[in-house]
């Protein structure tokens, strides 16, 4: 009897535990930033104006990662970097160039767009 529990119990488990990762790797990762922003005003009669602003941005949360393929609409900043050495980057192989997306610095082949290597937080 003890037994027959034990099987099914690690069945389960073995059944319910790639769903559980899938669920939880298509949920998207979203940072909010948030900017205060103080503006003063003094007015001809005399009179301070005090304006104090919020401001709310959210991160897209796209992560890349080796292998998948690089879209530039989904990359966040996106802008290609000549000066890899500035970054502390290593020269881009042929067929490769170092792109921005956001602070990160992403490898990725020219024709293919296939991602090579991702160096997070590089660019400050």
């Amino acid at each position: 009897m003890f037994k027959k529990i034990i099987m099914a119990l690690t069945a389960t488990t073995l059944i319910a535990s790639p769903i559980v990762t899938a669920q939880a790797q298509a949920a998207p990762h979203q940072e909010r930033h948030e900017v205060s922003r103080t503006t003063v005003k003094h007015k001809a009669n005399g009179r301070t104006v005090v304006k104090k602003q919020t401001i709310v941005r959210k991160d897209s949360g796209r992560r890349w990662a080796k292998g998948q393929r690089f879209d530039r609409r989904y990359a966040t900043n996106y802008r290609v970097v000549n000066n890899y050495r500035d970054y502390r980057l290593s020269a881009p192989p042929r067929g490769y160039q170092w792109v921005r997306s956001g602070n990160d610095a992403v490898l990725i082949a020219i024709t293919s767009g296939l991602i090579g290597a991702v160096v997070g937080s590089a660019i400050r």
